[in-house]
């Protein structure tokens, strides 16, 4: 596992410089849309009832700032939101790092407008974590020792979330990679090769949402999944161990909203973790006017929305949300730059 904490740690370590580098220059939103409509799009792990209040709590955020409308373009497949900001069908989307990328390689008008903060309420640890995850009851078959491996996920049926995703296809893909290349059967391996079965995986699923990527773990459709902590932490507890670390055995509560409900008491050990750089929110600036950018930006870095309880909810909290609130959590000021760990991950 050395090229996996290997690729953490470069992850981490680059962020804490970005940020420390990292400059307040506003990007330059220069499109005049005109109407009193914005539409924000959300990837599929944002798109469900169960958090729907949370997105109307950000919607009333934009309108108050703004004065215009907020419609939400909620979607099944990431390709949708990525193209819908790209395209301009959408004004801002709330997206992962890659998807950010995408977008932003289609169109350099996609500009980050903040993200979330770690504890600290800075850049430096601004970061979620991509698990490798198996059913409770099958961990012991990729230990070594006392030590989790990934060696024996060879010839499994693997669920990622979607190649688009960053946590649940491109950090792991990577690590993977990474990690089998140092043995000679595997040197040639490349994370084109993981995009389906047959060449390294028996098979290979995408549950379209890191949300369904845990379920096709934990109803016995695949015997590996990659999916992040975030997209599942309104639906499971700890269980046992330490969160998010290898060894972590996590449970699906009984309440859980779909997809999780007619699973409940389900669980699933964590055998990797791996830091990723928080999700942004993004704008199209061709669609979206320099004013209302502004406008928008102020309300998401303001104490008012630092201090919303339905959007940085605290930790304790019955209900789930978007963000949780642990410490000093917020929104941060972010450059594109700030990304390029990711954008190394394709080079």
């Amino acid at each position: 596992m050395k090229k996996l904490s290997l690729l953490a740690a470069t992850l981490f370590s680059f962020a804490t410089i970005m940020s420390a580098c990292s400059s307040s220059n506003d990007t330059e939103a220069s499109g005049n849309k005109g109407d009193d409509t914005i539409t924000i799009a959300w990837y599929p792990n944002e798109s469900g009832e169960d958090l729907k209040d949370a997105r109307d709590e950000i919607a009333k955020v934009i309108e108050d700032a703004t004065g215009k409308k907020v419609e939400h373009k909620t979607t099944t497949d990431y390709i949708i939101a990525i193209e819908s900001i790209a395209n301009g069908n959408a004004d801002l989307a709330f997206m992962g790092a890659q998807g950010y990328i995408e977008a932003n390689n289609k169109n350099d008008k996609v500009q980050p407008l903040v993200v979330p903060s770690g504890a600290s309420g800075t850049l430096d640890d601004a970061v979620y974590h991509s698990w490798i995850s198996v059913k409770k009851g099958n961990e012991d078959q990729f230990k070594d020792g006392d030590d989790f491996k990934i060696d024996h996920i060879v010839d499994k049926k693997f669920s990622f979330v979607s190649n688009s995703s960053t946590s649940g296809f491109k950090v792991p893909s990577e690590g993977i990679v990474s990690y089998f290349n140092e043995k000679d059967k595997y040197k040639d391996l490349k994370q084109e090769d993981l995009l389906e079965g047959g060449k390294f995986f028996s098979e290979v699923l995408y549950g379209g949402s890191h949300q369904g990527s845990a379920v096709n773990l934990l109803t016995g459709k695949a015997d590996v999944a990659a999916f992040c902590d975030t997209c599942v932490k309104n639906y499971v507890e700890l269980a046992d161990g330490e969160e998010n670390t290898a060894g972590a055995v996590y449970k699906v509560m009984d309440n859980a909203a779909e997809p999780f409900n007619s699973i409940p008491g389900e669980e699933f050990v964590v055998i990797s973790v791996t830091p990723v750089l928080n999700a942004p929110f993004t704008c199209n600036s061709e669609t979206l006017s320099e004013e209302d950018y502004k406008a928008i930006k102020e309300a998401f870095l303001s104490d008012e929305v630092t201090n919303n309880q339905n959007i940085f909810v605290p930790k304790d909290a019955e209900t789930g949300g978007l963000f949780t609130k642990t410490a000093d959590e917020r929104f941060v000021e972010v450059e594109d730059s700030w990304f390029d760990p990711i954008r190394e991950l394709s080079k």
